[in-house]
């Protein structure tokens, strides 16, 4: 996983505004075999989130031979994490699902862990009503990956938790494949969740401000991202959102201690809505670039004259309200530029992006207070200055 240190005043900054914060981070991965290229040890795992302050839930990264072995490992680690770890077991619904969903909670694992894009399913599966079920007399969660690709997911996904109401159903990455309409399912269903393991601003904005606060959990998606990346973006997203301290602390792992129980959850109140959303074309030229180039170095191009357009985007004057946000953004692009990569991540990604990705988070979020940070210009250079 990459490098920390310019996350964590963030996260403290974020921690300083909400008293009482205690981070339990919903989605995280161990394995070796992952053929996307990713690799994460259960002793990395622990190290990235004893760095951030934080306890987890755990579950197999894809394993092309089988998970039995692979839901033994993540038990094993949790067992030997004192605390740090909560595994959940991950099915294949052609493997005996039902069976080794019954094995894995009775060996200590709190919870479930469906990926119907890798493993190449619909939730509709037949043998996945048995599983739902079982969720339901036990009143364990059930997270599932909600990215792209994935036929009527959301569909299947509002009828499981309102069939099966003691399920804790939670999707994965914002449940951004459904998100444009499951926000206001969400309100009807109280047992339908969502987790913050995805980048995207605009995504993370509309869940914060649309859908009840008690049905959101922070999470990661280590080892893709760090638990403290995770942490310091989500909590920025919640603050500028406007969710109460109480609100706040629930998303950032209160609701999912609760879960991980199989106790009652918390109602957090009502979605807070949009009023707190900023509104500034400024700030959104210099999203609009940071965006723009986040793309290209997830297809491994080099975005060097994206990351100008944003730098020039960031000269808005000393004195602007802006200045500050934009400081911000303009170190963070120049520690990406000087970004040495070899972190782990694959090298068909260009190195750094967690960096810009934050820089657009900032940019988003200029109500939330910063760390501090060196008084860097934000004007223009005098030779460019006009005659």
């Amino acid at each position: 996983m990459y490098n920390d240190d310019l996350t964590l005043p963030f996260l403290q900054r974020a921690r300083d505004e909400i008293p009482g914060l205690e981070l339990a981070d919903a989605h995280t991965h161990i394995g070796s075999n992952d053929p996307d290229g990713y690799r994460c040890s259960g002793a990395q795992l622990v190290e990235a989130l004893e760095l951030a302050g934080a306890s987890a839930a755990v579950f197999p990264m894809q394993e092309p031979e089988g998970y039995p072995p692979a839901n033994d490992m993540v038990l094993e680690q949790a067992a030997a994490s004192g605390g740090r770890l909560s595994a959940f077991c991950r099915l294949d619904p052609e493997d005996r699902p039902l069976g080794e969903a019954q094995r894995c909670l009775a060996a200590g694992a709190r919870g479930i862990k469906l990926h119907p894009r890798a493993e190449r399913f619909t939730l509709d599966h037949p043998a996945l009503r048995e599983v739902f079920a079982l969720a339901h007399e036990r009143r364990a969660p059930v997270l599932i990956h909600a990215g792209r690709g994935i036929p009527a997911l959301g569909r299947h996904a509002v009828e499981l938790s309102a069939e099966f109401t003691d399920a804790r159903v939670i999707l994965a990455h914002a449940g951004i494949c459904d998100l444009a309409w499951i926000w206001r399912a969400a309100r009807e269903h109280p047992n339908l969740y969502f987790d913050t393991a995805w980048w995207t601003p605009s995504d993370l904005l509309t869940l914060f401000t649309l859908v009840p606060p008690g049905q959101l959990l922070f999470g990661s998606d280590a080892p893709y991202a760090t638990p403290a990346f995770g942490a310091a973006t989500a909590l920025r997203y919640a603050l500028q959102a406007g969710l109460a301290p109480e609100q706040a602390r629930s998303v950032a792992g209160g609701q999912l201690a609760r879960l991980l129980a199989w106790d009652q959850p918390l109602d957090a109140g009502p979605p807070v809505g949009t009023g707190s959303l900023p509104d500034d074309p400024l700030l959104d030229r210099v999203y609009s670039f940071l965006v723009s180039a986040i793309g290209q170095m997830l297809a491994g191009v080099e975005p060097e004259e994206t990351l100008q357009l944003a730098s020039l985007a960031c000269e808005v004057g000393d004195s602007a309200p802006q200045a500050e946000v934009c400081r911000a953004v303009l170190a963070l692009i120049d520690a990406r530029s000087r970004y040495p990569g070899g972190d782990g991540r694959p090298s068909r990604f260009a190195p750094g992006a967690h960096l810009i990705v934050l820089a657009s988070c900032l940019a988003r979020t200029p109500d939330v207070p910063l760390p501090e940070q060196p008084k860097a210009p934000v004007s223009a250079p005098e030779a460019r200055v006009a005659p």
